[in-house]
């Protein structure tokens, strides 16, 4: 905006555009334009490398900086013009009735006035102090206000990044949640493919919801935060006026910066809803791998009690006194399924009950089973398992499995030639985890029923029959 008068003309050209205040050590940069000699200083700050004009952008190759002593001279003589302007207008301005000088401030009109309009019926019996004295109080004012301003400010930008980060977490949540479903549903595509893109317009809906609502929190906030911004920067501005200008309105200024609450954002829950299960369709096809799987004896730690029928295994009160065999766990409550798996597909279910903890799996034939056994994919086990109401995917650093259902049974399903192993509750027919890795050699269910806990924990776990449905590939 062009300056009203020829001082104000000057008075602009003889300041600096970097600091805003008249040039101190004025240079000159190859471009042509001009900076405090500080100022550029500062903008260069780091390594003597090509540097640009912080008004042009135009790279500057070296930092030659030409000292512009005309344009110190004509600073010298704006900053007196200013003066002499100022001192001849009394620090007021004049009264456009009485063309005398402002040098008095009405309290109740909130208006400047001369020594003439005070003496005047008009503002006799008004509150009036020195204009200097009035403008000094209301500086003060407005600057307080900044203060709790910028803290609106502030939280206000703090909101809106959280919301962003929030937004980012839901949609990755989003996108592993719809490999999952899809990974799930390429393995049975041909019997639920109809299901599949139910279940996927279910979570896109849910995702478009919930974004929407997130991003509206994010608008609102931006525009909240834009509003702070503006009302700041009209203080800041006020606070650099002349003393008429500065108390013009002041009153309005700080009744809006006293008015502004910070509004919280809508509170929006980023847990996906649990409601992406497998069917009883899902069921009945994974019923198409099922194999008969017994419990090996042999393999079973002293203290597991198992049935005449090999398919129910408890921990009992004392150690049996068995065959230190090489493969007989001695450590851990454990034991295998006596059958070994080198490919195909395979689908067993294990009913739990109301155990309060349990270890369920597969693992590689060859593993040793003396001494302490860690049951990570690095260690030849993918399972999963139940500790104090938490259940887990032991993977390398443990996996929380949000559970709203507790499984009663747990049904596991092997691909070896697609490298996955899943398990699902049963229960309520959702998925709750699928292992995926390159197998190699023969593998065995693994079971634990952990310890009994002096009787808490006491129940067995029980292999349950899944009848095999006609047609089903169950490979070699």
């Amino acid at each position: 905006m062009a300056a009203e008068n020829p001082l104000e003309s000057l008075q602009e050209e003889a300041t600096c555009p970097v600091c805003l205040e008249y040039f101190t050590d004025p240079v000159t940069l190859e471009c042509g334009h001009n900076f405090c000699r500080a100022c550029i200083a500062q903008c260069w700050e780091g390594p003597d490398t090509a540097a640009s004009c912080p008004q042009c952008r135009e790279t500057v190759q070296q930092r030659n900086l030409r000292p512009n002593r005309q344009l110190g001279n004509m600073v010298e003589i704006a900053k007196r013009l200013s003066f002499q302007a100022a001192k001849g207008a009394g620090g007021g301005g004049v009264c456009g009735k009485h063309q005398e000088t402002l040098k008095l401030f009405c309290e109740e009109d909130q208006t400047s006035v001369c020594v003439v309009c005070h003496l005047s019926r008009a503002h006799r019996a008004h509150r009036v102090v020195p204009i200097e004295e009035a403008a000094q109080e209301y500086k003060v004012k407005l600057q307080g206000a900044l203060g709790p301003l910028r803290k609106e400010l502030e939280e206000s930008l703090a909101l809106t990044s959280k919301e962003e980060e929030k937004t980012t977490e839901w949609q990755g949540k989003v996108k592993n949640k719809r490999e999952m479903i899809a990974g799930e549903f390429n393995k049975l595509h041909t019997l639920l493919r109809e299901e599949e893109q139910l279940l996927l317009q279910s979570l896109e809906e849910e995702e478009r919801e919930t974004l929407h609502r997130l991003r509206e929190n994010v608008t609102k906030l931006s525009q909240q935060s834009s509003s702070l911004q503006q009302l700041i920067t009209e203080i800041e501005e006020k606070c650099q006026q002349p003393v008429a200008e500065l108390l013009k309105d002041v009153k309005s200024t700080l009744s809006r910066s006293e008015n502004v609450k910070l509004q919280e954002p809508e509170a929006v829950s980023t847990d996906l809803k649990n409601v992406y299960k497998i069917s009883l369709d899902m069921r009945e096809g994974l019923k198409r791998f099922g194999v008969d799987v017994t419990l090996d004896p042999d393999t079973a730690n002293p203290h597991l009690v198992l049935s005449e029928d090999r398919k129910r295994v408890r921990h009992g009160d004392t150690r049996q006194d068995l065959p230190d065999k090489p493969e007989r766990f001695d450590t851990g409550p454990n034991v295998l399924g006596a059958e070994g798996f080198a490919g195909g597909r395979r689908y067993w279910e294990v009913g739990v009950g109301d155990k309060t903890a349990w270890d369920l799996g597969i693992c590689r034939e060859s593993l040793s089973r003396k001494g302490k056994v860690t049951l990570t994919p690095e260690d030849g086990y993918w399972a999963v398992w139940l500790r104090d109401g938490k259940y887990k995917a032991l993977t390398s650093l443990s996996t929380p499995l949000p559970v709203s259902v507790r499984p009663s049974r747990v049904g596991i399903f092997l691909d070896y030639e697609a490298g996955e192993v899943s398990f699902y509750n049963v229960t309520d027919g959702s998925h709750l985890f699928t292992f995926t890795d390159t197998f190699s050699g023969t593998l065995r269910p693994f079971f634990s029923p952990c310890v009994n806990a002096e009787g808490k924990n006491a129940a067995p776990l029980i292999i349950c029959p899944v009848p095999a449905e006609a047609g089903g590939n169950l490979g070699p």
